[in-house]
């Protein structure tokens, strides 16, 4: 179970409440269909079916809602089909208490949708041959070494040993922001000179690691815009050189729609295997933590939540689907 985190009062507003607004009219559509309500049941294949046509508008709603929070169109479709295969033709009941219909709809519908987001990153760390090679990706300015540095953190509390590649050597200020906290956090970092080949950085952390039985090596490489040809293609080399076993893209869930092009970019280049998406608690909208999971196919490894280390937790679809409906 994990510790629930410090939550901004703003966290996912947008896609709660658009949620919040579909699941009263669809409750309300219920009831006029069920005019007396008794006692909570489950959906029985006896009874009267519920005519998609009088959910349209309901839809219609909930489709410019989710778009408008900043979730990927291809995402709204298949969020929508879901909810039609939950609700609409459902035999309904006397007995059946709308609110509860609506809920376990919409939770069912954000399950199939959150299908790829579930990965035991802690099993994994376990079974995992070691070292195990860990190379974070992404554009500029989405907290990837804050992410790192946290990364570290988690490992140290789990008593589980790592080693820095300093592979952003395209800014000097780079190298010293990484090297505070691997001073902070205890964790030797393997830096060359600004300007100099990182992938060669990454192949000398991961030999360290190897000669002093370290369990995991975590690469930092230049934030850096999809579009930029060079510098994805120096991407392409570290990882060439490292053979990382995750790669692993840190992305702004404040950017929306942004942070899913990007994440695509980076999947087509490089392959992504997971994704951290950050500053989880000031994201009012909502959007990207549905999207990215679900268009890439791949899991949201961690979220961060707050400011300090400890701000970090794996990501749970669950935890996600009780903060849209719950």
């Amino acid at each position: 179970m994990h510790n629930k985190p410090t939550e901004g009062i703003l966290m996912f507003k947008g896609l709660r409440g658009r949620f919040g607004s579909f699941k009263e009219k669809a409750e309300a559509e219920l009831e006029r269909e069920i005019p007396q309500l008794e006692v909570a049941q489950p959906f029985s294949e006896k009874g009267k079916k519920l005519k998609e046509k009088k959910m349209e508008d309901i839809f219609w709603d909930l489709e410019i809602g989710l778009l408008e929070s900043d979730v990927a169109l291809p995402v709204v479709e298949d969020i929508k089909t879901a909810l039609l295969e939950e609700i609409i033709g459902l035999k309904i009941t006397k007995g059946l208490d709308a609110s509860l219909a609506v809920e376990l709809a919409l939770k069912n519908a954000m399950r199939k949708v959150l299908t790829f987001s579930h990965f035991d990153f802690e099993k994994y760390l376990r079974e995992q041959p070691k070292p195990i090679t860990l190379m974070f990706v992404g554009v500029n300015g989405t907290g990837k070494t804050t992410a790192i540095a946290r990364m570290i953190y988690y490992l140290k509390k789990r008593k589980i040993t790592s080693v820095v590649a300093a592979a952003d050597t395209f800014r000097a200020g780079a190298i010293e922001q990484m090297e505070i906290h691997c001073t902070k956090l205890g964790v030797r970092m393997i830096k060359h000179q600004a300007g100099s080949d990182p992938a060669a950085v990454a192949f000398d952390a991961v030999e360290h690691a190897k000669a002093r039985n370290k369990d995991v090596v975590l690469i930092d490489t230049a934030g850096r815009m999809q579009t930029n040809v060079n510098l994805m293609a120096e991407m392409k080399k570290i990882k060439r050189v490292s053979n990382p076993d995750l790669v692993i893209f840190v992305g702004d869930s404040l950017a929306g729609n942004d942070a899913v092009i990007q994440a695509e970019k980076f999947h087509e280049a490089v392959g992504l295997d997971g994704v951290i998406l950050t500053k989880i608690d000031a994201d009012a909208k909502g959007g990207a933590a549905l999207s990215i999971a679900h268009t890439l196919h791949k899991p949201v490894l961690f979220i961060g939540v707050g400011q300090g280390y400890k701000d970090f937790i794996p990501f749970d679809p669950d935890w996600l689907i009780s903060k849209l409906l719950d």
